[in-house]
């Protein structure tokens, strides 16, 4: 008897004990806060876009323009190339030949001789810019591509070239008043000449007779 109620008492005691353990293991436990490890990274570089520019947008033809490149990768060649788009004639800038009647006539253009490379290079700096002198040796709309050749980034520009200013030329049709007033001021002395030639030549002779 005394054994059962031993066994009894030490069950009763486990069951006192287990019932606050079981009651802490049932509540939630407070989770520990996420620590910030990670270094915030900037967005991407978005490098701004290709831009090729003239100093000058119309020259004439024999002048030099200064093409300037932006935007391009850094210390790497660029090509250039050069189309050429014939203009409209007569070219501004060009003085047409007037006749004596007041009418004109287009007069042709007098060719180049120089001759400019349709293709050609130029290299950036670290910034990846360039700047690269051009002198046409055509008339037209020209149209420069410029190209990376790393990057290959590309972009263009135009630039007018138009004629040399010429004075105005003297036509056959322009000679023809002047020769006329020449040729007629020519005879009229030669008549005046003639008379007062006959006009001594008697008077001479009236003296003579006396």
């Amino acid at each position: 008897m005394r054994l059962s109620r031993i066994i009894m008492a030490l069950t009763v005691g486990l069951a006192v004990v287990a019932v606050p353990t079981a009651a802490g293991a049932a509540q939630p436990q407070p989770q520990p806060s996420p620590s910030i490890t990670d270094t915030p990274q900037p967005p991407p570089y978005v490098p701004a876009p290709p831009l090729l520019t003239v100093n000058r947008p119309t020259i004439f033809l024999g002048e030099t323009v200064v093409l300037t490149g932006t935007g391009f990768g850094p210390n790497e060649i660029v090509d250039i190339a050069v189309s050429v788009t014939p203009l409209a004639a007569p070219a501004a800038g060009q003085a047409p030949a007037r006749r004596s009647d007041g009418s004109t006539v287009a007069m042709a253009p007098v060719a180049y001789q120089a001759s400019a490379p349709l293709h050609f290079t130029a290299r950036t700096n670290g910034a990846g810019k360039f700047t690269r002198s051009y002198k046409p040796s055509v008339t037209g709309l020209l149209t420069f591509t410029a190209t990376g050749r790393v990057s290959d980034r590309s972009a263009s520009t135009e630039l007018r070239v138009l004629h040399k200013k010429q004075p105005l030329p003297v036509t056959g049709s322009s000679l023809g008043t002047p020769m006329k007033l020449g040729g007629g001021l020519v005879g009229a002395g030669a008549v005046m000449l003639l008379l007062t030639l006959a006009w001594r030549r008697r008077q001479r002779l009236g003296g003579a007779a006396h």
